[in-house]
């Protein structure tokens, strides 16, 4: 929880992953090509306090992330969204044991999704089923861009991922996570278009499409994409860290979300480890859109709270409680 001028904030970070590059894990070029790609990342769009060394980066565990999401970073909840990425390292890059030991050690405080790839057919469908009846699934975190064998990509129109929709329907697991964002090297920035969300938000209604990283840089596109599906959601990992590097640039990207989808369909994301909680969350409870700017309508006390995280417990049914809730106003 997080509390300023009398207002106190329930933080639901919608986007954390645990992750171990480190060079044992590596299994090619490409594995250090993509913690080198996500360190860029971090170095260029954090303030300098809030910088890590690179060692700390590839490898930090789930000790320091319980201390920096909940002892430090104010978070009430977070989700793990796992990216396999098993062409570059040798035991994943999203470390799924690891994770998901920790949520069972504190389901109060952490969820955990996993993965799937509709490139392994029939074999990945039976294990979907089985991995949903192990984690208890209610999402799954997609990273349409990553390689296997020959193939640079899939789509969510795909015949085998509309198959894995279904299966994700029969199962429960109505929470779909994609990774429509900027390309990190060694994958190919087309494989991130926005595009096929439209197709799948259309002919599966019942899921929920969250598009992570709210389709950077297609802002545009997936802004025309959600208006018209409203299944489809925005989280803001990757786009945060803009409100300390450009704070106009930030401004615009709330700004047109709230413009097309509106307050209740953006969920918060510090995409850690890439970067942590606390600082976003401060910085987004004091950010207020220019007033130059004045396209866009000021951003609520309600709406930075919705954002922040009554979104997302919805979504997953999270308990809040209700002294966090936004308060009705008092009929005259």
């Amino acid at each position: 929880m997080y509390s300023k001028n009398g207002e106190s904030y329930y933080i639901l970070d919608a986007h954390i992953a645990l992750w171990d590059a480190r060079v044992e894990n590596q299994r090619n070029i490409h594995g250090k090509q993509f913690i080198d790609c996500f360190y860029d990342y971090h170095r260029n769009l954090s303030p300098e306090s809030e910088l890590w060394s690179y060692e700390e980066f590839r490898y930090y565990g789930g000790d320091r992330l319980m201390k920096d999401l909940f002892a430090d970073g104010y978070v009430d909840h977070a989700i793990f969204q796992p990216a396999h990425l098993g062409a570059f390292y040798r035991n994943g890059f999203g470390q799924a044991e690891e994770a998901f030991a920790l949520t069972q050690r504190h389901p109060d405080k952490l969820t955990y999704n996993h993965c799937w790839d509709p490139r392994l057919e029939q074999a990945g469908l039976d294990q979907l089923r089985r991995d949903a009846e192990r984690f208890g699934l209610k999402g799954c975190k997609l990273y349409t861009a990553e390689w296997r064998d020959d193939s640079r990509g899939y789509k969510l129109d795909d015949l085998w991922s509309y198959r894995y929709l279904d299966a994700c329907q029969e199962l429960g697991i109505r929470n779909i996570h994609i990774h429509k964002g900027p390309t990190i090297r060694p994958l190919d920035r087309d494989a991130f278009d926005v595009a096929d969300v439209d197709k799948a938000a259309t002919d599966f209604p019942e899921l929920n499409f969250v598009v992570e990283h709210c389709g950077l840089p297609r802002l545009e596109d997936f802004c025309w994409i959600a208006t018209q599906e409203p299944n489809v959601h925005a989280g803001l990992a990757v786009a945060m860290p803009f409100i300390h590097s450009r704070p106009r640039y930030f401004a615009q990207i709330i700004g047109e979300l709230l413009y097309w989808l509106d307050e209740d369909r953006i969920q918060f994301s510090s995409d850690y480890a890439l970067w942590t909680p606390r600082w976003l969350v401060e910085r987004f409870v004091d950010f207020q859109i220019p007033e130059d700017m004045t396209e866009y309508a000021p951003i609520t006390v309600d709406q930075k709270k919705k954002i922040l995280g009554l979104n997302a417990a919805a979504m997953y049914d999270i308990e809040v409680p209700e002294s966090l809730g936004i308060t009705a106003p008092v009929a005259a």
